[in-house]
Parts: C-alpha cells; structure tokens; sequence
C-alpha cells in the first residue's frame, strides 16, 4: 500500500471527523510511519484489519473533501494570498521609493496576507 501525501492533508483538515480507532490507526500509519505490521501487533488487530481500517478512513476522508471542499479552499486562498503579495511587491519595485505612501501601503499589504497564510497553517 503506497503512501499517499494527500490522504495526510485530508487527515489534517477531516481528523478529527473519523471515528477514534481510525483516526489513530490512520495517523500511526500516515504521521508515525508505522507499518501495517507494526500497528497489527501496537493494537492487537490483524494486518488484514489495520489495512481495512485504513482504506475506509481515506476513502471517509475523501467523501469529506468532496462533499465539504475545505482542502480546495485552503488551496485557493494560499495561492491568492501569494497572488497579492508578488502583485504587492511588483507594485513596490515600480514606485521605486518614489511615493513613501505607496511603500507603507505595499507593506501594509505583505504583513496582512503574511498574517492571514499563518493563520492557516
């Protein structure tokens, strides 16, 4: 079973969603690095049960961001943020210090959405 980078950002956002068992088998798996074998014999549970649990918790997991879009969201306002802020900094260089009005606002602008992508993560 090959490990997936999205099923680990689904997690972040849908975690909590999952019942407990998924969700820990689930992070143990994706988080930890645990194999299946490692975790069959951490929780007492067949291989055959941990890769059961973990193929119902991705496929919860995607049913969540198809249905919600929280990942696609997140996605799209990081990148209008990085959008803003090239725009914000093509706009500095233009002015070339010509208007010191212009260059607070530009950084008026980059702490704003600097503070908003940190918000997110």
């Amino acid at each position: 079973m090959a490990k997936d980078l999205k099923v680990s950002v689904l997690l972040d956002f849908y975690g909590q969603m999952l019942t407990p068992t998924q969700r820990e088998v689930t992070e143990s798996y994706y988080y930890d690095d645990l194999s299946l074998a490692e975790i069959s014999e951490e929780r007492g549970i067949t291989r055959q049960g941990v890769r059961d649990a973990i193929k119902r918790s991705e496929k919860e997991l995607s049913d969540m961001e198809d249905r919600l879009g929280l990942v696609k969201r997140f996605r799209e306002t990081e990148l209008a943020l990085t959008r803003i802020c090239d725009d914000a900094l093509a706009i500095k260089k233009a002015n070339g210090g010509a208007n010191s009005e212009i260059d607070k606002l530009v950084s008026d602008i980059i702490g704003t959405t600097a503070a908003l992508v940190e918000s997110q993560e």
